[in-house]
């Protein structure tokens, strides 16, 4: 079992950077395939960056490509979102997650499983 925590959420001005950190413990994290889903206010919940266990293999949703960049530094078993050029309506909650294979985390690819872990959620606010 692995379990997961964000930080690094808060209040920023559009056009400034923020970066996500997702931490995990209690699982194999270098296994795993990591990656950032969001939700804004009265919207479903949807895909924002995944990474494959090696960090070989990205993916970006196209409203976040090229402003967005994933990463994962395995000796600290730590995942992260460098958020540039924010806009407004990028305001969301932010949740990391884990799977076995990142292709699950990936929507227009053929799932072989699901997400096996969530984090709690990590606020980010964007302000005009």
């Amino acid at each position: 079992q692995v379990q997961l925590v964000e930080s690094g959420g808060g209040l920023v001005q559009a056009g400034g950077s923020l970066r996500l950190s997702c931490q995990a413990s209690g699982g194999t994290f270098s296994s795993y395939g990591m990656g950032w889903f969001r939700q804004a206010p009265g919207k479903e919940r949807e895909f924002v960056s995944a990474i494959s266990s090696s960090g070989d293999s990205t993916y970006y949703s196209g409203s976040v490509k090229g402003r967005f960049t994933i990463s994962r530094d395995n000796a600290k078993i730590t995942v992260y979102l460098q958020m540039n050029s924010l806009k407004p309506e990028d305001t969301a909650v932010y949740y990391c997650a884990a799977a076995q294979d990142h292709i699950n985390l990936v929507p227009w690819l053929p799932k072989r499983g699901g997400v096996d872990a969530w984090g709690q959620g990590t606020l980010v606010t964007v302000s005009s």
